[in-house]
């Protein structure tokens, strides 16, 4: 069961940051104005999709607080390197973010960090 709280979190907090970057992206430049940037971010605190990453943030939390009444953090945070992994592919396929040489190799060290530090002893 443990696991499943480590999974949780990671899978609210990617999702959490994929559909914050998806809306930020619709509604366009932050602008210049002081009073038209406070609008435009209240704006975007009421929109339902960035409640809905807000409220997926806030899940995340109560998993990890979960994960951490069954995991030393030692152990457990290193998986939490996941959502770098997850948001990194996720964001390539629905943002069309660019993949180059250097993110796949830092991605592949990322994992194998994950492999060695959860290795018990």
């Amino acid at each position: 069961m443990g696991y499943l709280y480590i999974f949780g979190t990671v899978i609210f907090t990617v999702y959490g940051q994929l559909v914050l970057k998806w809306q930020v992206d619709q509604a366009g430049a932050l602008p210049q104005a002081l009073l038209d940037k406070f609008l435009f971010l209240l704006q975007l605190l009421l929109n339902p999709w960035i409640i809905s990453g807000f409220t997926s943030a806030f899940l995340a939390a109560l998993f990890w607080m979960a994960a951490m009444t069954k995991f030393n953090i030692s152990f457990a945070y290193p998986f939490m390197s996941l959502s770098f992994v997850l948001v990194f592919i996720l964001s390539a396929f629905l943002f069309g973010d660019p993949v180059t040489v250097q993110k796949v190799v830092g991605l592949g060290l990322i994992v194998a960090g994950i492999v060695v530090t959860s290795q018990s002893l």
